[in-house]
């Protein structure tokens, strides 16, 4: 005897419920399949449409900041910037890094070792390309900023390794 039901929950996932009996056993499988493309869209401070971010933003820094997308290593005048001030959202302005944070990885890339403050970075998996990281977005406009790893200096071990079209840098007087 083969009894199947088939459960829809919040068009996300799919239960499957078997149960194969006969005489002497009874096998209960059940399977849970979840729709990795589905994303609940979270709400921003910011919320723009696409194309009011191509109307504010370079053509890179829209590929970078709304499309994901990585500039080359070295490519960025912030790599190599010594001078002190902030690093901010190059979307919205929210503060991100302090110069008194960032060091000189080797990546190509600006790096720093922690953000500005708990609420201006949002950390998500990022299960792109085969890999697993942390992908950092900026908390108040969503935009990509780059990926955080577990390979940084001291105080945190953490190199929060950034685009530099993600970011506008202000100077400290």
């Amino acid at each position: 005897m083969l009894a199947t039901g088939k459960f829809l929950a919040k068009a996300n996932f799919q239960q499957t419920l078997i149960v194969l009996t006969s005489k002497c056993t009874t096998i209960l499988v059940i399977s849970i399949t979840y729709n990795i493309n589905f994303k609940p869209k979270r709400m921003r401070e910011i919320e723009k449409t696409e194309e009011e971010w191509q109307k504010e933003l370079t053509g890179m820094q829209c590929f970078v900041l709304r499309e994901k997308g990585t500039e080359r290593p070295y490519s960025s005048p912030l790599n190599d910037n010594k001078e002190e001030g902030i690093y901010v959202c190059a979307a919205c302005d929210t503060p991100l890094f302090s110069s008194e944070t960032k060091y000189d990885s080797g990546s190509g890339w600006p790096s720093f070792y922690t953000p500005i403050g708990e609420q201006s970075v949002e950390e998500i998996v990022d299960k792109a390309h085969g890999m697993i990281r942390t992908e950092v977005v900026c908390r108040k406009c969503g935009g990509h900023l780059g990926h955080v790893f577990n390979d940084g200096p001291k105080p945190t071990g953490l190199r929060y390794c950034m685009n530099g079209l993600a970011l506008k840098f202000n100077k400290t007087a």
